[in-house]
């Protein structure tokens, strides 16, 4: 039981350019695979995501390929399978809810469910309202709801059906932090208790970390990863990868000084030169490394003396407060390489650093990321 997606789809400037043979704009090429598990689909604005989500509910059909869910074909372009919107059995959250504005939260909520009798449609419209902490608003319109409550109303009227799968199109983006991290635990509870697909799309690097079974990257309109959290986060396959995850400070063409018997790499790009600890994949004589600005450590010039391996002396540059921390821009003076650095304020309000001042930056090797 799963889903299992493997589909084309090509978008044209206008659809004469097709007739004519010439390029497509852009080319969704996507592959993934998924149990009954909360699985979610993470990348920049334009790289696929939601045309995939599209594709498997119905609203858009690919140039090629198939989508399977639970063993049910949704689409198979070989097989001439195309299941309406209405016979795949799904449930779609979007960005702005769609609610019907004319309808109260009761009818929204049966909406999906046509063909009910009316006894089955008003227990389940209970259930839903129970299961989504919304009893007492059954009777209110939308536009008398907060935006947690009208996306609590949406996540019900998709889950009223009783879906296959469950698909979530960056359904928290106009929330606040304390709503966001309620409906979060929210949604895990949901896909524990019914043992179904979740499909989720955000842009929020803690949302994917903390929600996430498995997270699928997308860039360009191809899946780039597919992971646990754990191993897209801190092994990132590639550049496009690590920068989706966080890693700013990225070192490519990088040299490898290599001593098979060690478990220390020495990676050298141009005049730079660190010490990593060795990954556990296989390693080419040229790659590419990165650290997060969080991984970086900031020393006063004083402690020189214990700093200890890949310490630099360097120049604050620049410092951005981001409320419960300040980025530092840093400047390596010996070899005129830039760094990022991410510094909680109760350290950086210890360290009394201004822009100008000098100061050590330490790269820990345990925290750089080789691909």
């Amino acid at each position: 039981m799963g889903i299992k997606v493997d589909i084309r789809k090509r978008y044209y400037r206008k659809k004469s350019d097709k007739k004519k043979g010439k390029e497509a704009t852009f080319t969704l090429d996507a592959q993934l695979e998924a149990g009954n598990e909360l699985v979610v689909l993470f990348g920049r604005s334009g790289s696929g995501k939601t045309t995939t989500l599209q594709c498997i509910s119905g609203l858009l059909e690919p140039n090629g390929g198939k989508i399977i869910v639970n063993d049910k074909t949704y689409f198979d372009c070989h097989k001439r399978i195309n299941l309406s919107v209405q016979e795949r059995r799904l449930g779609y959250v979007f960005q702005n809810y769609a609610l019907f504005p004319h309808m109260d939260v009761k009818k929204n909520i049966a909406y999906g469910l046509k063909g009910w009798a009316d006894e089955e449609k008003e227990k389940r419209v209970r259930e839903m309202l129970e299961l989504l902490h919304i009893v007492g608003l059954e009777d209110s319109y939308p536009s008398q709801l907060s935006g947690g409550q009208k996306q609590r109303v949406a996540l019900a009227r998709a889950l009223a059906p009783k879906p296959d799968i469950l698909l979530l199109d960056e359904p928290f983006s106009a929330l606040d932090m304390v709503v966001r991290m309620k409906l979060r635990d929210k949604i895990r509870e949901i896909q524990k208790e019914l043992g179904i697909p979740v499909l989720f799309i955000t842009h929020n690097h803690v949302e994917a970390f903390t929600i996430a079974d498995r997270i699928v990257i997308f860039h360009d309109g191809k899946v780039q990863q597919t992971g646990t959290p754990e191993e897209v986060f801190y092994h990132p396959k590639n550049r496009h990868v690590a920068e989706l995850v966080g890693v700013t400070n990225i070192f490519e063409d990088t040299v490898v000084l290599d001593d098979e018997t060690s478990e220390i790499l020495t990676l050298k790009c141009e005049n730079l030169q660190v010490v990593a600890d060795r990954p556990d994949s296989k390693i080419t004589e040229r790659i590419a490394w990165g650290i997060r600005p969080e991984n970086l450590r900031i020393l006063p010039v004083s402690k020189e003396s214990e700093s200890g391996e890949n310490t630099f002396h360097a120049s604050v540059k620049s410092i951005v407060n981001k409320g419960a921390s300040k980025v530092l821009a840093l400047e390596i003076a010996e070899h005129k390489k830039f760094l990022m650095a991410e510094i909680a304020n109760q350290f950086f309000e210890d360290m009394d650093i201004k822009a100008g001042n000098k100061c050590l930056v330490r790269i820990e090797k345990n925290k750089i990321v080789i691909f």
